[in-house]
């Protein structure tokens, strides 16, 4: 079992285009083909964890709409507990997601919707939730003061508190100050720290910057290479767990930030749970599809007794 996890984020419709590469601009190209799902980094990572055997509630806004029938019906099979308002007057969200057939890499626009306006006061209508949690996580596709208030609350009840800023955005250092961890890819890592993360010692490099701003540790997803752990106390690279051939990456990141909270809420050492984090990501790669990836508990316990690791 693990303790209470709270994420606030966004849901959206993926609908996921598979083509041998991206149309240029005015062209019209042919796919191979077409997916529609259930997205949005929050939901993702909370369907993640749910999954995986955590106690999930996620804070969100929807419309009343097929897309949002998707949406609770996606929680609904995953365990998750939505605290979410539905409007008559907004749509809830999607997003474009290109996938190159040959890598199964992608790109990806997000348009979130009615979750656009979630605000500060929605944050606050749940505050005890959030400050009853072990561990609160929250991204960037919503609006970033309800994504700082939300870091404010359970920072001042003292629960743990994880920022996975993605998309990539310039934020406050005041917010992550609030933050115990962050968890950004090498893109995002860049983008807040000025520097280019080309190697582990770059990425290293950047974590320092984290720390500088008054980050607890970061965690820096670094994609084939795993990821980096680094406090002011530690620096590990976690190697990644191949489960198999690389399908689809989109939902690798929210796999893995979903099995991290569940393994902090737990109890886990920091480092146990990015490896626990990399072996949600490397079992979901194998499979299309972003919430339809995760992985179950059992799924991953089995694959890291393969996979133990270096002894922590």
């Amino acid at each position: 079992m693990t303790g209470k996890i709270v994420i606030l984020g966004v849901f959206v419709a993926d609908t996921a285009f598979r083509a041998d590469r991206a149309p240029r601009m005015g062209e019209t190209i042919i796919g191979n083909s077409f997916a529609l799902g259930p997205g949005g980094k929050g939901s993702n990572q909370a369907v993640a964890a749910a999954k995986l055997g955590a106690d999930v509630t996620f804070l969100s806004k929807l419309g009343r709409d097929p897309f949002a029938d998707l949406a609770l019906k996606t929680w609904a099979d995953a365990g998750v507990t939505p605290s979410v308002t539905q409007s008559d007057d907004a749509a809830t969200g999607a997003a474009y997601i290109f996938i190159e057939e040959s890598t199964g890499d992608n790109a990806i626009i997000i348009c979130p919707g009615v979750a656009a306006t979630i605000a500060v006061s929605d944050v606050e209508a749940n505050a005890d939730l959030i400050a009853s949690s072990a561990a609160f996580m929250t991204q960037l596709e919503q609006p970033l003061d309800a994504a700082v208030r939300g870091l404010e609350i359970a920072r001042e009840a003292g629960a743990l508190t994880i920022l996975n800023p993605a998309p990539a955005n310039s934020i406050p250092e005041s917010m992550l100050a609030l933050c115990d961890y962050v968890t950004p890819n090498e893109i995002e890592t860049e983008t807040l720290t000025g520097v280019a993360v080309t190697s582990v010692d770059d990425a290293r490099r950047a974590a320092e910057v984290f720390l500088a701003k008054g980050v607890g540790a970061a965690v820096i997803t670094l994609g084939e290479r795993g990821a980096l752990y680094h406090s002011a106390r530690q620096s590990e690279l976690v190697p990644p767990v191949n489960a198999g051939a690389v399908v689809e990456t989109t939902g690798a990141g929210d796999a893995f930030n979903g099995g991290f909270a569940t393994a902090l809420a737990r109890g886990d050492d920091p480092v146990d749970a990015v490896r626990f984090g990399c072996a949600a990501a490397g079992i979901s790669v194998t499979r299309p599809g972003t919430a339809p990836s995760m992985p179950t508990l059992a799924e991953v316990e089995e694959i890291l007794a393969r996979n133990p690791g270096p002894p922590v």
